[in-house]
Formats: structure tokens, C-alpha cells, sequence
């Protein structure tokens, strides 16, 4: 084999890696560009959300208590709040439930039933 066919098969390669070089790169560059344009689509989207409630305005403490309470109540005001809030979401599951069984015309559990 001629001392020039290594050359050019040497040349041949270089040119091809940079081709894939080339190739991978814009591919690359393109899916950068998507995933921006993405990212910039959200972040409009996530500007232009709706205000939520006045965290200044008073509803007379019926609302939520105020962040950080926790820290400075008794473990005995916090255990009944725990407690006293359990309670309630495990009632209004329950009434829920009543409901809907009543709506689908299903017999009633017995732990549903009030007794009072």
C-alpha cells in the first residue's frame, strides 16, 4: 500500500468524526433551543397566575393559624389542634361518604349511622 493511501485514509476519518462532531453538535444546539423555548412558554405561563388571598386581610381568626405559631404553643395546645383537626377531616370524610351512599342508594355502614 502506497505511503499517500494512508494519508488520505487518515484525512478520510478526520473528516468524518468532524462530520459526526458537526452533526451531534447541531442536534444538540437544537434540542438546548426546545428545551429553552420550553422553559420560557412555562415561565410566562407561571407569571400571570392568579393573585391569591390577602395574607394582611383579617377573617377574624377563622382561617388558618398564623405561620410559625407552632413553634412558641405547648405541646398540649398543639396535640389537641392535631387532634381537634384529625377529628374533623375524618367527620367530613365520613358525611361524604353517607352522601354518596345515599345518592347511589347503597345500604349505610353501620359505623356511618349517627345514633344521636
Amino acid at each position: 500500500m502506497p505511503w499517500w493511501s494512508w494519508i488520505l485514509l487518515w484525512v478520510a476519518l478526520i473528516a468524518v468524526s468532524l462530520l459526526c462532531y458537526l452533526l451531534i453538535g447541531i442536534r444538540l444546539f437544537r434540542k438546548i433551543m426546545a428545551t429553552l423555548r420550553e422553559l420560557s412558554a412555562a415561565g410566562a405561563k407561571l407569571g400571570h397566575l392568579p393573585a391569591g388571598p390577602d395574607p394582611v386581610q383579617d377573617d377574624g381568626g377563622a382561617g388558618r393559624p398564623v405561620p410559625g405559631s407552632a413553634v412558641f404553643a405547648s405541646p398540649e395546645q398543639m396535640r389537641h389542634d392535631y387532634f381537634a383537626a384529625k377529628a374533623s377531616r375524618q367527620e367530613l370524610r365520613r358525611q361524604r361518604r353517607v352522601k354518596r351512599k345515599a345518592e347511589r342508594g347503597q345500604p349505610q355502614s353501620l359505623h356511618d349511622i349517627e345514633f344521636s
